[in-house]
């Protein structure tokens, strides 16, 4: 498998694991021969595509057993990608924030059917009985029923707090929990619920708790600190005629719970391992994995709410 994130403007390729069987701790690749031609295939559909640069890492029985980058960090350029480069990894980033709460969940410091505005009093949605009625599990399942409003947080300084604020002027896709309703600002709304608890922002906790425990050494949440990293890849878009070119990267610390990681195939292949594994490294134990799969599992089916853009 192999995938670019589409953002308005730009195309962010990103590291893409392919998720195989489970596995533990983190590991460095070991060569299996019959990979040769999955190697290739990846090199053609990656030319074929345009695309300056992918990277994948594939886990089976609990080893990493690929871990290869293609391409050029620029197209056009002479530095190659590897298992190490960094990308965007976009709305993969959510699946960090569940697991954040999940954490707070078993350590007792919330549940998943709380109010949201239990640790989020300022919270205003555009209608009372909505603003009061959904649960921490709400924020993080899509069910919400409001208006995207990527406007607030795309392309502009507002803090995480302002864009909250302004949640009260959005209009409305569906009802309240009737239907499916992608929302990025309510995984900001949920990733807020961190500090309020633990007294550690978002990106802090997620850092401590879950990358340096995985060994993801590389991983970060915010552009920022990348202008002083090697071996990043450069962001592009696709122009006129389909011409790839580069551009900047976009800082959107602004919305971060709901997509702002950067990190290499490497790293995030020691993330899916923990995933495979149940939620359990080191030490495991029964009621972390159900806890985890309270984190996992999927929800009650709705349709897509009109106008729900993917």
């Amino acid at each position: 498998m192999l995938a670019h994130a589409r953002i308005p403007g730009r195309v962010v390729p990103f590291a893409l694991g392919v998720c195989i069987a489970p596995a533990l701790a983190a590991q460095k690749p070991r060569p299996d021969p019959r990979l040769a031609a999955l190697d290739t295939y990846i090199e053609k559909t990656r030319v074929d595509w345009k695309v300056p640069a992918i990277a994948v890492a594939i886990v089976k029985d609990d080893s990493v057993v690929f871990a290869k980058g293609y391409g050029t960090l620029e197209i056009g350029g002479s530095r190659k990608t590897d298992e190490n480069t960094l990308f965007a990894i976009g709305s993969a980033s959510k699946a960090f924030t569940t697991a954040a709460l999940g954490m707070l969940v078993d350590e007792g410091k919330l549940r998943w059917n709380d109010p949201a505005t239990k640790y989020l009093p300022s919270l205003q949605l555009p209608d009372p009985w909505v603003t009061r009625e959904p649960t921490v599990r709400d924020l993080v399942t899509h069910r919400v029923g409001l208006d995207r409003g990527d406007a607030l947080w795309e392309l502009t300084d507002l803090s995480r707090d302002e864009v909250l604020r302004r949640q009260r002027f959005l209009g409305r896709l569906a009802s309240f929990r009737a239907a499916f309703g992608y929302n990025n600002n309510m995984f900001l709304a949920a990733g807020q619920i961190v500090p309020v608890v633990t007294d550690t922002s978002w990106d802090d906790f997620v850092r401590a708790r879950i990358f340096e425990p995985l060994g993801m050494r590389r991983t970060r949440t915010s552009t920022k600190p990348l202008a002083s990293m090697d071996n990043v890849a450069t962001p592009h878009a696709i122009v006129d005629d389909y011409q790839v070119i580069p551009v900047p990267w976009h800082n959107i610390d602004n919305i971060a719970p709901a997509g702002s990681i950067n990190s290499s195939a490497i790293d995030m292949a020691q993330w899916m391992r923990l995933q495979l594994a149940g939620g359990t490294y080191g030490a495991s134990g029964s009621s972390r994995a159900r806890r985890w799969r309270s984190c996992t599992s999927r929800r009650r089916s709705f349709p897509a709410s009109r106008g729900c853009r993917l």
